[in-house]
């Protein structure tokens, strides 16, 4: 008996998905539990296993096409089954399949096409019968533009991150406020250990004394967490990524620095479960040298609060009425003013400066 996998709910919020790479192709027999398919999510990349064992009879979404949850994606075989031939050419005309809800209409040679040359086919329209997209249609679109141009599909992560950015922006009032941070101390008695471990610890103790950074907005009340679950922004080649970091409160430097250097790790090489990108109440961004001079970091909506910690560099600064070269960092705190005051939020901002400036040792 065959069996018609569909695009499994694979978590919270997670409506459609992407098909990144089949892991299997016609014909192969295959176990339960064996890898099947790659899919892509506006949150992360999630490995499929195979519901069952039997033979791969058909493909029915090509590695590249974007589908809702509860599409059917492959059918497997009974084993004892062959394989299904081609089937048998008609006189008859083939119907043309209506298109998915919002989706361009296009075979998958015409979609690697529209890739290659950087067209979106959603900025088409189609010739073919139907409605459908054709090469011709796909070459035509290239002569738009000038040929030095090139289109680049947004889609997977950067199509997340841009639908986020534009929600936060819409919904979130915002306001930065900056403080100077004088980390000489820090940078000399860290050893291995991150300016990130420092950065969480000194956010914890900041968002105690200014807990409503620590919230979100949900209609006419303010959820104030009473849990510090911090989102750690990781650029990633894909884009940037946002794992969260559970319990910063209650872990030791040395787990905050291991943790975020795995979390950062799974992030880049794509590996992370969606229970680890969602869930935070607060974000916390350091990109270091690469973060440049100063930034306005944006909320992570529906969070209140991000704090950043941008370059540090030695700078002269005045110290007892004579110039002196010291380690100094800026750091930043974007907030929503409809939650978070600007007094406030600099009293944050003083807390963690506090903090890094005078470290603690403990591991």
């Amino acid at each position: 008996m065959a069996y018609e996998f569909k695009l499994p709910d694979l978590g919270e919020g997670v409506a459609e998905g992407e098909v990144a790479r089949w892991l299997v192709e016609t014909g192969q027999e295959i176990a339960e539990d064996d890898p099947l398919v790659e899919i892509q999510t506006d949150k992360a990349t999630v490995e499929v296993p195979s519901p069952a064992a039997g033979i791969v009879s058909a493909i029915l979404v090509q590695a590249g096409e974007l589908v809702p949850v509860g599409t059917p994606l492959v059918v497997i075989g009974d084993s004892d089954e062959p394989a299904p031939s081609a089937a048998p050419s008609t006189d008859e005309p083939k119907k043309e399949a209506p298109a998915s809800a919002g989706r361009a209409q296009a075979t998958p040679l015409v979609r690697k096409i529209a890739a290659d040359l950087g067209v979106d086919l959603a900025s088409l329209t189609g010739s073919g019968p139907g409605g459908r997209i054709t090469e011709e249609d796909v070459r035509a679109g290239t002569a738009r533009d000038d040929e030095r141009a090139r289109r680049v599909p947004l889609r997977g992560i950067r199509r997340r991150i841009a639908e986020h950015l534009t929600e936060s922006h819409r919904n979130v009032p915002a306001v930065t406020v900056v403080e100077e941070c004088d980390l000489t101390e820090l940078a000399g008695s860290r050893g291995d250990r991150s300016f990130l471990a420092y950065l969480l610890a000194a956010a914890v103790e900041g968002l105690r004394v200014i807990p409503e950074l620590n919230a979100r907005l949900d209609g006419e009340e303010i959820v104030i967490w009473e849990r510090y679950d911090f989102g750690v922004a990781v650029q990633t080649d894909e884009g940037l990524v946002v794992p969260v970091l559970r319990d910063v409160d209650a872990k030791s430097l040395e787990a905050l620095d291991a943790e975020a250097q795995l979390l950062a790790e799974g992030a880049r090489a794509g590996t992370l479960k969606p229970e680890e990108l969602r869930g935070s109440t607060f974000t916390v961004t350091s990109a270091g040298r690469l973060g440049g001079l100063f930034a306005t970091p944006l909320v992570n909506y529906p969070e209140v609060g991000i704090l950043g910690l941008h370059r540090i560099a030695e700078r002269p600064v005045v110290r007892d009425g004579e110039i002196v070269v010291r380690s100094i960092g800026w750091l930043s705190c974007t907030f929503d003013h409809r939650v978070v005051d600007g007094l406030r939020a600099s009293e944050f901002l003083l807390e963690v400066a506090g903090g890094l400036e005078s470290p603690i040792s403990g591991s």
